[in-house]
Formats: structure tokens, C-alpha cells, sequence
């Protein structure tokens, strides 16, 4: 195995192989850094070039491109408080609100350091498991999978310590949203009003800029002033990385969060980031300044969104079941050049599969730096007047949005989920449960329905679901008995986020 890796190094590390890298990196840092567009759609701009590539080129252009979105997107996150992609969503918990005290670049400084080092430590991980990752994935039926949602959900109390009852609240209401559309496991649709816009349900994309981008907007607008509140800005990038680096036990342990929940298919991507930031809370000594500019907040959420991306490639190149839109997407790729996803790729195509794991290394390492250059420059961004920099993105939000299905329906909702969104920010209520229930509400559906038909009630002795209902217990005990100790005050201007 080790003198495969090398062998693979030797191949990508050829000058061409390196360009693809580079060029691959470079569109991803665009993509990222644009708020609401996300891999999907970078995978599927760059698709059609690999086709009659050979393998190592085209993994390269396509996973220099995926390894840096997550790092990218960083920037709209933290700057503007707008979700860069549905994996960037919890970093604005703690992210925008450092920009808004003027230390954008500390937070961004801390978030790509804490973003290359979850890169490689995926990619060591994924290097060292490969071989083994195969009865693990297997070991997860229905069940369980089921059980792991009801885990991620259990995260909704730990991002409502201002009111558990508006975190559950709203975490029903995103289950309700989540039910919009087409049944997963039966063929059926559910509150479209007769509306063909609402039959594959509400898009993510549309929803997390709706609740979270639109209402910052409106208040940028109220206050009349820039984002970061002040004519100048504190913190430094150097500053960041030092963060990074005092905690780094932190970013290992969200990176090795960020590895396994990326490895479960369909649950990964939109959700990886709140279970690590909640965890991160709940784990945390003096977290009372948790989603008011807790450096901590954007460490971990970062470290385990790149982590993630190599966790999602064990499904995806072992069952070729892809864990998202953009591992569906990479399939896709494989076949265009004549690859085709399965047990063979820790055999046949072994040096194809250590060649994604080094190009996932590399790019991410290219895409830190690159960010890095450009935090102290970009962060200025919010010291721009609002009335200035609002319409310029409103016309951003609106094209994101109506990208998603390019149907008018996709602004509508956009408008009603935002105003819904600022609502919710106006009253003190939490948004972030919202979404972990939305995203959440399918998948949990089509497992529950599998588990009932082909175990009925005995699914519920299965000693791995017994294993996960423990923790989840004691996640919620653990939260109740912290509320009852520790009164925790809301932040300023809406509570969490």
C-alpha cells in the first residue's frame, strides 16, 4: 500500500497533473467564494471537460475543485453572513459575528488553517482506512442510518441554549418544510397545492440564503452602517492561525467527526458541520460565548467540512452510492472516463483511488494558501457601507437562488423564507434548528420506513441503535442539566443564528 501511494504521488505530481490541480482550485475558489452556488454546480460546469481525459488529469481538475469549495466559501460566511454552500452554514454562527466586531480576518485566518488541516487530516485518515472502511459502511443498515438522524437532530437543543422549546419549535417547523414534495419512500406528494415548482420539495440552496442571508441584509440596511460597525478593523490573520493552533485538539477531534459522519451516505454534507460546532459547545469549557464571536465556533465547523469530503468518498468509491449532489456528480466523471465505482477501487484501480486521496491533500494545502493571501484584502469587504454593498448582493442572492431549479418559484420562496427568517431574527427565535430539521426530515422518513418494513419493532434490540440512543440520551441530559446549572444569555440583535 505505501508503495502504491508513492507511486500515485509520483504520477500527480507531473506538471500537467499539477496544472489540472491548480486550475481545478482556482474555479473552486470561485465557486466557493460566490454565495449559494456549492460543488454541485462546479462539478457540473467542469464535467463535460474531463470527458476523454485520462484519469489522473480529470480527478485532478475535479478534486482540486471539490477539495477547496468548502474553503472558500468561508468567505461569504464570515464577511457577509451568507451561507457560501449548505456546508457552510454553522460557520456564520460565531464567524459573522466576529466580522461584525471587526475581526473578519482573524476568523478567517483560524477558519483555513483549521480548513487545510481537516483536509489532510481526511485524507491520511481516508489513506489508512481505505482497505477497512468497507465493513463499516456495511454495518449500517436502515436502522441505524435512521438512528444517526435522530442524533443529528438531537442537536437542535444544543444550538437553542436561549429557549430549548423555540429550538424544538423550530426544528419542527423545518421537519414540516422538509416534507414539501415528493414522499421518499412512497409515491405520493405532500402540500405542493398543485404547484410542479413543489414537487421535489423546497431547494436547500434556496432555503439557507431565504433564512439566513436575506435578513442580514434588511438589517445591514436598518442600522445604516458597514458590517463590521467601525471605521477600522482588529485582528489579523496571524492572529487566526495562532487561534488554530492553540486549539488544536479541537480541530482533530472535528476532523475525525467530520471523516465519520461524511462516510454515512445522505447524511454528511448539509448537517457535518452543525454536529460538529453543537458538539463543540456541549464539549467546551466557558462556552457562554458561543454565537456571539467564539473563535472556537468557526475552528470546528471548518476543520470537519473539508474532513468530510474525503469521509464521503468511502460510499462513493466503494458502493458507489454517492453522499451528496457532488459525490453524484463525481460518478458521473468516473464514467466519462471509463471508471466505474466499486470494491475494485481499492483493487484494480487502486492508484486512481490514491491519486484523488493525494489531489484532496494538495489542493487543499493550494487552496489554504491561496485564501490565506487574500483574507487580510477581502476581509476589507466589511468595511463597505451597507447601502452600498446590499444591492450588489441581493442581485447575487437572487441569481443564487434561482439557479437552483431555474424556475421563478425558486425567487418566491427565497423572498418567503427570508422575510420568515428575519421574522424569526426580530423575535429572538433560533434559525439553525430549522434547518438541521429540514435537512434531516428525509432522510429520517425513508429510514424510519425502511427499518418498520423489514424489522418491524425488532430494529430497536440492534446493539448499534441501542449504542447511538445512549448517546443521544445523554447528549439531551447533558444539555438539560447544563441549562438548569447555567442560565445562558442570547447575543445581541437575535439570539443564535
Amino acid at each position: 500500500m505505501f508503495e502504491a501511494g508513492l507511486e500515485a504521488l509520483t504520477l500527480i505530481l507531473q506538471p500537467a497533473r499539477l496544472g489540472f490541480i491548480v486550475l481545478g482550485t482556482s474555479i473552486g475558489m470561485i465557486v466557493g467564494i460566490l454565495p449559494g452556488l456549492g460543488g454541485a454546480v462546479g462539478m457540473s460546469v467542469v464535467l463535460p471537460f474531463v470527458f476523454g481525459m485520462d484519469p489522473y488529469s480529470g480527478m485532478a481538475l475535479l478534486m482540486g475543485m471539490v477539495a477547496v469549495i468548502h474553503t472558500a466559501d468561508t468567505f461569504p460566511s464570515v464577511l457577509l453572513g451568507i451561507p457560501g454552500s449548505s456546508g457552510s452554514q454553522a460557520t456564520i454562527m460565531d464567524g459573522y459575528p466576529l466580522a461584525k466586531q471587526g475581526q473578519a480576518a482573524r476568523a478567517l485566518g483560524a477558519a483555513f488553517t483549521s480548513s487545510v488541516v481537516g483536509g489532510l487530516f481526511g485524507a491520511v485518515l481516508l489513506f489508512a482506512t481505505v482497505n477497512f472502511a468497507r465493513p463499516l459502511v456495511l454495518a449500517l443498515r436502515s436502522p441505524e442510518l435512521f438512528m444517526l438522524t435522530i442524533l443529528g437532530l438531537s442537536m437542535v437543543g444544543v444550538l437553542s441554549r436561549g429557549s430549548a422549546l423555540k429550538g424544538v419549535l423550530a426544528g419542527v417547523l423545518g421537519l414540516l418544510l422538509g416534507v414539501v414534495g415528493g414522499a421518499p419512500a412512497v409515491s405520493e406528494y405532500r402540500f405542493t397545492f398543485n404547484s410542479i415548482y413543489l414537487f421535489d420539495g423546497i431547494p436547500l440552496p434556496v432555503l439557507a440564503l431565504g433564512l439566513f442571508a436575506l435578513p442580514e441584509m434588511i438589517e445591514l440596511l436598518i442600522r445604516d452602517t458597514n458590517i463590521a460597525g467601525k471605521a477600522e478593523l482588529t485582528g489579523s490573520r496571524l492572529q487566526g492561525i495562532k487561534d488554530a493552533v492553540k486549539y488544536r485538539w479541537l480541530i482533530i477531534r472535528s476532523s475525525f467527526i467530520g471523516v465519520l459522519v461524511g462516510m454515512v451516505p445522505g447524511l454528511g454534507g448539509p448537517v457535518v458541520d452543525w454536529i460538529a460546532y453543537g458538539i463543540a459547545v456541549r464539549t467546551s469549557k466557558n462556552n457562554e460565548n458561543f454565537g456571539k464571536g467564539d473563535i472556537r465556533g468557526v475552528i470546528a465547523p471548518e476543520a470537519a467540512n473539508n474532513a468530510k469530503e474525503c469521509g464521503a468518498l468511502v460510499p462513493t468509491m466503494l458502493f458507489g452510492i454517492p453522499g451528496s449532489s457532488t459525490t453524484a456528480i463525481l460518478l458521473g466523471g468516473l464514467i466519462l472516463m471509463g471508471i466505474e465505482a466499486g470494491p475494485r477501487m481499492v483493487s484494480t484501480n487502486l492508484p486512481v483511488m490514491l491519486t484523488i486521496i493525494w489531489t484532496l491533500a494538495i489542493a487543499n494545502v493550494i487552496g489554504a494558501l491561496l485564501c490565506l493571501s487574500f483574507a487580510g484584502l477581502v476581509s476589507k469587504v466589511s468595511l463597505i457601507p451597507g447601502k452600498v454593498l446590499v444591492p450588489f448582493l441581493m442581485v447575487i442572492m437572487v441569481v443564487a437562488s434561482y439557479q437552483s431549479t431555474r424556475h421563478w418559484g425558486d425567487v418566491i420562496t427565497f423572498l418567503i423564507i427570508g422575510l420568515l427568517g428575519w421574522v424569526m431574527k426580530s423575535i429572538d427565535w433560533p434559525r439553525a434548528p430549522l434547518i438541521i430539521g429540514f435537512v434531516l426530515s428525509t432522510p429520517a422518513e425513508r429510514y424510519l420506513h425502511l427499518s418498520m418494513s423489514r424489522y418491524g419493532f425488532s430494529w430497536m434490540s440492534f446493539p448499534i441503535v441501542i449504542v447511538i440512543a445512549v448517546i443521544v440520551v445523554v447528549i439531551l441530559l447533558y444539555g438539560t442539566a447544563g441549562k438548569k446549572h447555567k442560565k445562558d444569555t442570547p447575543p445581541p440583535g437575535g439570539g443564535y443564528v
